[in-house]
């Protein structure tokens, strides 16, 4: 009999890609979601809510393992959010008695002064295996894929602003990752004994300054892109900008560009022993990704 697992947002940006994968690997896939009636992706649609814990009970009831892919960055309270849903998953994946849980971090050195929005991934990670279920978790910097809030703000501001004022964290380093080879790392710890109760950093290739990301996808669309750094943009401003030149929500675009500070790159490839393939480079991921965009915009 395959392994029952239960992916909860199921319907966002990576869970829609991992429950045809997931399937395809031979599990049985639950998929979870607020509104099961509206959900046509892979797996079983399956009612719950990370913040209603009896819809949790229900939704583990028979699984053997889980991936938590939830977070609430457009909420103000996102951290409380967050904080309380990953304590009421932990409760009710003990109590289904299941054997592991993969959840999908953020990258960033510890020793450093994290954003908010990065502790709050920190904090989730704890708070998952204060059930007693052994977790495994993945921190990912900028996911390359049509989608992403990361990948559909650097997309949308090389596109809409042939030059650009920029502030300071347009030059922090980052280890951009194609969404494809997160989908591949998840699906590959799920089994492994040794990936039990740790932390696994995944990044692609390269480590690209955000400016470096932005000029490598101008020159893949053909486009001339000049930057005008200027260090005093605060991150409120910088958010308010970015709402006006994207359609990333002004409270996201904060909690992102808070995070922009910090250097989010590989200090650990130990999963590279664990689960071995050789991750797609930069451009190649922003080429699949254009293509995912442009397949999503033809008419059915």
């Amino acid at each position: 009999m395959s392994m029952q697992v239960l992916v909860a947002g199921a319907s966002g940006f990576v869970g829609r890609r991992l429950c045809p994968a997931l399937e395809a690997a031979g599990y049985a896939v639950r998929a979870m979601t607020r509104h099961p009636e509206s959900y046509h992706g892979a797996g079983e649609a399956v009612r719950g809510d990370v913040h209603d814990g009896a819809s949790l009970d229900v939704a583990l009831a028979g699984c053997d393992a889980a991936y938590y892919l939830v977070h609430s960055l457009s909420e103000a309270d996102f951290e409380q959010r967050d904080a309380d849903a990953a304590r009421a998953f932990a409760h009710a994946a003990a109590g289904a008695g299941l054997r592991r849980i993969v959840y999908l971090g953020g990258l960033g050195d510890d020793a450093d002064d994290l954003s908010t929005h990065l502790r709050s991934r920190r904090e989730v990670e704890k708070l998952l295996g204060s059930g007693g279920v052994p977790v495994t978790t993945l921190r990912a910097g900028i996911i390359v894929g049509h989608g992403g809030i990361s990948w559909e703000m650097t997309r949308q501001l090389v596109e809409h602003l042939p030059a650009m004022i920029t502030p300071r964290w347009v030059h922090t380093r980052t280890q951009p990752i194609a969404v494809a080879d997160v989908v591949r790392y998840l699906v590959g710890v799920l089994e492994v004994p040794d990936a039990a109760k740790r932390a696994f950093d995944i990044g692609g290739p390269e480590v690209l300054a955000y400016v470096d990301m932005m000029r490598r996808l101008a020159a893949i669309e053909g486009r001339t892109m000049f930057v005008l750094p200027v260090p005093l943009l605060s991150p409120r401003l910088s958010s308010y900008w970015l709402s006006l030149v994207t359609d990333v929500d002004v409270q996201t675009g904060r909690s992102l560009i808070d995070s922009m500070s910090n250097e989010v790159v590989v200090r650990d490839d130990s999963i590279r022993r664990l689960v071995p393939f050789e991750p797609m480079d930069y451009d190649d991921a922003v080429l699949q990704a254009l293509g995912e965009r442009a397949k999503a915009k033809r008419p059915q």
